[in-house]
């Protein structure tokens, strides 16, 4: 799992073979058939890890947070963006490789946004005179923002700083959720 998580990140999933996953790990072909079957499965296997453990996060920045909208808006954008970063491996697999590993990981990405949902649409649920719109909607639609910006941090010649992503998502999602 570890020398996937450096690989995929590095070389991309279309660029990086099961020669090169065992030699990089230093396992047998052999070995690795009997805990994968595929590079595909493995691919999974490192998304599904990134997506649990930035779920997790996210949802105990959002647990901390002042008990207001604009609290937990701030909290769990700041939370996702600081976690997803701090590893540019973890950035570069959950928003570029996810879409390159193309049709392996469709089911993965599906339940990775239902999961990013249902923490957006419970953080406002307590607000809805501060919120307008249909809130599953909504949760949709800033969480696909949140994810370009993330590309373009993760594929940008000159990166947007970190300050700027959380503060341009923020913008997006209290311009999204409140009247």
């Amino acid at each position: 799992m570890g020398a996937a998580y450096t690989l995929f990140a590095a070389q991309g999933f279309p660029g990086t073979t099961i020669e090169r996953l065992c030699t990089h790990a230093r396992v047998s072909n052999r070995a690795f058939y009997e805990c994968f079957s595929g590079r595909e499965e493995l691919m999974q296997a490192v998304y599904d890890r990134c997506v649990d453990e930035t779920v997790e996060a996210v949802a105990t920045s959002i647990a901390t947070a002042p008990n207001t909208l604009g609290g937990r808006i701030e909290a769990g954008i700041a939370g996702y963006v600081l976690f997803v970063t701090k590893d540019p491996r973890r950035a570069h697999i959950l928003h570029v490789e996810v879409r390159r590993a193309g049709e392996c990981l469709t089911d993965s990405r599906r339940r990775a946004v239902r999961s990013f949902t249902h923490l957006v649409e419970e953080g406002v649920r307590p607000f809805p005179e501060r919120t307008t719109g249909n809130p599953h909607l909504l949760a949709l639609g800033v969480i696909g923002a949140l994810q370009e910006l993330l590309i373009e941090w993760v594929v940008a010649e000159e990166p947007p700083h970190i300050d700027e992503l959380i503060s341009t998502a923020v913008h997006i999602f209290r311009s999204s959720f409140t009247p």
